[in-house]
């Protein structure tokens, strides 16, 4: 299907003001710390948006409307665990990484436990952002597609270069004022999408809740014959219940605000400890309420393709076609000239936000956690400006090629697949930054012990689901709950090492390079 005239002229005039943006910001961008982290000068409500932006990526416009359709609202409770997690960044993980002057959350990881360590985080970062910029620009490219009608790999490599030019020039200040903008037009695209649903339905928004609470459509456990199960809130390894997904989604937000670049370079752009933490409650009290919004669309349009029946909506239903194709359907199949180019805008916006995130963070670590601290010290600042640019487009290279090989892949829902690379990929940061944070045990020794219990505990996992092993060996969980029990074991296997080997247990004061604080 085509877009009009009018829906050309509202995206194309959003892809220049975003561009517009990159070039604007381009002309600061003369030394690393204006690269970074913005000369530091950012007010909490900027920041706050800009974590909205980063989070909502099109995993949320395209895969929670596609879960909530197919399925139920269980993957909306790890969200809950938010509230929480919040309040355990803000009062003790926040002030850890405003001292010093920091540029990156790995720097914390040198004064705690030794340059090893740094280098540990810093590269199962980089591996776990690598595949979330493949997944989400593969996700932008499916819509890309359903509007242009062109092949998916010319979509995703001009989504890709159009993201890696305006975040290349423009640094962390174009990231975070284009992260700004991108939250507001995805709340407002997916306002009119609503609208339009509950305008063509009979009874309206009672209509929805009525026809899909009945069919259990609303539901945060999973239900048995039509009602919630009797296990639905219990303690389990094998099943996905609502506590053990209240449990994950905690890991989850601990791991983001302790230990993603993505998420400290905010904290270290903010103007003080008392502004960053004002930009997490901003991202607190916005960032739910969206979340919770995209779950009810993808519930409002399971009402409205039954009140209207839609051969590729039974398709999804059916197994037989990708459910995050689902709003790129709905937008270009039903929605009028003009707002469906404002909608497209928004989940552009989406996925842009994240990745240009990403690519920043990236190339953040990269330099200032690799290539300055190890590689070429005591270079000059345009040096490592310099490097910082040629990274930035070696990542969008990578990035492309990631999404060209996703779209080869076979998957289930991107939000269940996403779940799990979390859990594979988080590495036992969580438990490792823990262990810094609430112990004085512990040093590069103790750590790489849990390090290295959790690699072997991850890779006996992965086995595990690719069938590789024999039955009696094979791990008596569910893949979810890797990253739970890996952070976990990071954490005991550490302190005890620590506690019982006495050469272990006092950590080295580590001293930085001036450059670095």
């Amino acid at each position: 299907m085509t877009l009009a005239t009018a829906d050309w002229v509202v995206l194309a005039g959003y892809l220049c003001v975003v561009l517009g943006i990159g070039f604007y910001f381009s002309r600061r961008n003369t030394n690393t710390e204006e690269y970074f982290v913005g000369g530091r000068r950012f007010r909490g409500w900027v920041i706050g948006l800009s974590l909205v932006g980063t989070s909502i990526s099109s995993i949320t416009f395209l895969a929670y409307p596609a879960d909530a359709f197919k399925t139920d609202w269980l993957r909306y409770l790890p969200n809950l665990a938010l509230l929480p997690a919040m309040l355990v960044a803000a009062f003790v993980f926040l002030p850890f990484f405003r001292r010093g002057n920091m540029t990156s959350a790995y720097e914390f990881l040198e004064q705690r436990y030794g340059p090893s360590i740094r280098v540990y985080g810093a590269v199962a970062f980089l591996v776990a952002q690598l595949v979330r910029l493949a997944m989400i620009l593969w996700l932008l490219s499916l819509l890309i597609q359903q509007v242009t009608d062109l092949s998916p790999a010319t979509a995703i490599v001009l989504g890709g270069l159009f993201v890696g030019l305006y975040t290349v020039i423009g640094g962390i200040d174009a990231v975070i004022w284009t992260d700004v903008l991108q939250t507001v037009i995805l709340l407002l695209g997916g306002i009119i999408c609503l609208w339009v649903i509950l305008d063509a339905l009979p009874g309206g928004l009672n209509q929805v809740f009525e026809q899909a609470g009945n069919a259990g459509k609303f539901a945060l456990a999973p239900w048995e014959n039509g009602a919630p199960g009797d296990t639905s809130w219990s303690f389990s390894l094998s099943e996905k219940t609502a506590t053990m997904m209240l449990l994950i989604g905690l890991t989850n937000w601990l791991t983001e605000y302790s230990s993603n670049q993505n998420t400290v370079q905010r904290y270290c752009a903010s103007q003080s400890t008392l502004e960053a933490r004002r930009g997490l409650w901003v991202y607190l009290f916005t960032a739910l309420p969206i979340w919770a919004f995209y779950m009810l669309l993808g519930t409002a349009l399971w009402v409205f393709f039954q009140a209207y029946p839609d051969p590729h909506a039974s398709a999804i239903l059916a197994g037989d076609a990708r459910a995050e194709t689902l709003m790129p359907h709905f937008i270009t199949g039903y929605l009028p000239a003009g707002v469906a180019g404002l909608v497209i805008a928004a989940a552009l916006a989406a996925a842009m936000s994240s990745l240009d995130s990403s690519i920043n963070s990236i190339t953040t670590v990269s330099v200032v956690d690799l290539y300055r601290r190890h590689l070429r010290p005591g270079r000059d600042d345009r040096h490592y400006l310099k490097v910082a640019w040629t990274i930035a487009i070696a990542v969008t290279g990578l990035m492309i090629f990631g999404a060209l090989w996703l779209n080869q892949a076979d998957t289930k829902t991107l939000q269940d697949t996403s779940t799990i690379l979390v859990s594979l990929l988080g590495g036992g940061m969580l438990g490792l930054y823990l262990l810094g944070f609430f112990s004085k045990r512990g040093n590069a020794r103790a750590a790489w012990c849990g390090i290295g219990c959790t690699l072997v505990f991850t890779g006996w996992t992965i086995l595990t689901n690719n069938q590789l092993l024999p039955e009696a060996l094979s791990a008596p969980f569910d893949l979810y709950y890797t990253g739970l029990i890996g952070n976990v074991l990071m954490f005991l296997v550490g302190y005890l090492v620590a506690l019982f080997w006495p050469a272990a247990s006092v950590a080295p004061s580590a001293s930085l390079p001036a450059s670095e604080g």
